[in-house]
This record gives C-alpha cells, sequence and structure tokens, in this order.
C-alpha cells in the first residue's frame, strides 16, 4: 500500500513537469515562473511548492534553462526538453492538453508581450546608472535603448515604466525621426 502512494505520487510529480514542458513546447517565446503558476495553480494541479521543486528538478537536469531579466526568471526548453515532451506527451491526458492550449491561446498575445518587452539597469563605470529598453520580435531587436541615469532610483523608474510605455514611445520615435 505504502509503495502504491509512493508511485502514485511519483507519478503525480511527473505529471507536474510534463505540464511545463508541454507549456513551453506549445510557445515561440519563453515564459515566466507566474504565467506557468497561473495556469497550474488556477488549475489546482498541485501545490506552488511542488511545482517549484519540480521546475527546479527540470532546470537541474537540463530540461528547461532560465534567464534572469530584471526581477522576473524565463523559462526557455532545452533541446533535451523538447525530446522528452515529444517522447513522453501521450502520459498528458487529452484534457490537460486542451486545458493548455485553451489558456496559452487566451492568454498568448499577453505572455508574448510581456516577454519580448524588458528593461535592465545596471551601474556603469562611470558610477552612474544605465537602463537598457528592449523590444524584441521573435528574438530579434526591434528598439533597443540605453540610457543613462543618474540615480538608482531613476533607472529603477524608467526600467518599471518601460513595460507600461514602451508601445508609445516606440511609435514616438518611429514618428519623429520618420518625418
Amino acid at each position: 500500500m505504502k509503495q502504491e502512494r509512493m508511485n502514485d505520487m511519483s507519478e503525480l510529480f511527473t505529471l507536474y513537469k510534463l505540464i511545463v514542458l508541454y507549456m513551453l513546447g506549445k510557445v515561440d517565446f519563453p515564459l515566466t515562473n507566474g504565467q506557468i503558476s497561473e495556469f497550474v495553480l488556477n488549475k489546482e494541479y498541485t501545490t506552488y511548492f511542488k511545482l517549484q521543486q519540480a521546475i527546479s528538478e527540470m532546470v537541474d537536469a537540463g530540461l528547461i534553462r532560465t534567464e534572469s531579466v530584471h526581477t522576473r526568471t524565463l523559462y526557455h526548453l532545452t533541446e533535451e526538453g523538447e525530446k522528452s515532451i515529444q517522447y513522453f506527451k501521450n502520459k498528458i491526458s487529452l484534457e490537460i492538453r486542451e486545458d493548455i492550449d485553451t489558456f496559452l491561446t487566451e492568454k498568448g498575445c499577453d505572455f508574448k508581450d510581456s516577454v519580448s518587452v524588458n528593461a535592465n539597469y545596471y551601474r556603469n563605470t562611470n558610477h552612474e546608472w544605465e537602463v537598457r529598453c528592449r523590444i524584441l520580435e521573435d528574438n530579434n531587436s526591434l528598439l533597443d535603448l540605453t540610457i543613462t541615469m543618474p540615480t538608482k532610483i531613476e533607472a529603477e523608474t524608467i526600467a518599471n515604466n518601460w513595460q507600461h510605455y514602451h508601445q508609445e514611445v516606440y511609435a514616438s520615435l518611429l514618428k519623429k525621426l520618420l518625418q
């Protein structure tokens, strides 16, 4: 009886990993921890801590890789992860796959936009703060703007506001430069 319970728990943990791999395999951009968690937790497949453990194990196993951008961690499917999900995809029920597909279709544009727009700030060699604001489309740079600011607070404000105003800034720049 105890062995059966352990096997069931192991199978469930494997399912959590497969759900994450399947999600990453269905999109052509990385997902954040929050985006993955939103689906898994809203559907009540598991707890936050078990999901984080599954993600951590997949990173360690080389099935997914992380990228840190400002205060977010982005998750990418690796070639090994892609092979795994192709091989084990049938271990995810059709119902769960349909739930994931629907979720990604409904949220996809919002998710992609949030991933392809980023801003980082850092201290440069002159002890000033540089803010690098970027808009990417299919991993190609549409806009890559670096602004130097005297204080960290100003740099942080610009980085945070970039998410909200990037479209306006981009449109304004193009309008001015194409006159």
